[in-house]
């Protein structure tokens, strides 16, 4: 089930994204967050748009979220997409139906461009949003310094 981010989920969703914070470079965050932060992220970014979970038999398998892109107020209809699965679920639909729900939730209100930012090379998250009509519109070179190894990252494009 789908269904909107809860404050109580908080602990579920701070585990599955700090799993790749300490293992991964698909997020450029150095240190774990602590679970106030990751209230404080929750509270803030569900009060302007769509933060959602996928539930499976009262356990979170994953999240997905829309985000402001830049301050500056004409980006306000320009939103950056988050999505987050638990460790090994890749592969099961679940970033699938999360990205699907996300995204009608988005147009409904008014986003005209959605932005998904992944650091590259990374085959699955690619294909994840060219399956939903996104294009790369941006290949950035060694902007993110992670595990002591330079990272780039792509950004691609869905405009409604």
């Amino acid at each position: 089930m789908i269904r909107n981010v809860q404050i109580e989920d908080a602990q579920e969703l701070l585990d599955i994204y700090n799993y790749y914070v300490v293992n991964t470079v698909v997020t450029f965050d150095l240190e774990p967050l602590s679970l106030d932060a990751f209230k404080e992220k929750i509270t803030t970014v569900s009060a302007d748009y769509p933060f959602i979970v996928y539930e499976e038999n009262s356990e979170i398998l994953g999240y997905a979220y829309g985000s402001k892109f830049r301050p500056k107020p004409a980006y306000n209809n320009t939103v950056e997409s988050t999505v987050y699965l638990k460790l090994g679920l890749q592969g099961k639909q679940i970033g699938s139906k999360l990205y699907h729900e996300l995204l009608f939730l988005l147009k409904q209100k008014n986003v005209h461009v959605v932005l998904g930012v992944l650091t590259l090379p990374n085959e699955a998250s690619v294909k994840l949003h060219e399956k939903f009509g996104f294009k790369e519109v941006a290949h950035l070179k060694e902007v993110g310094l992670k595990f002591g190894k330079w990272q780039d990252v792509g950004f691609w494009q869905l405009t409604f």
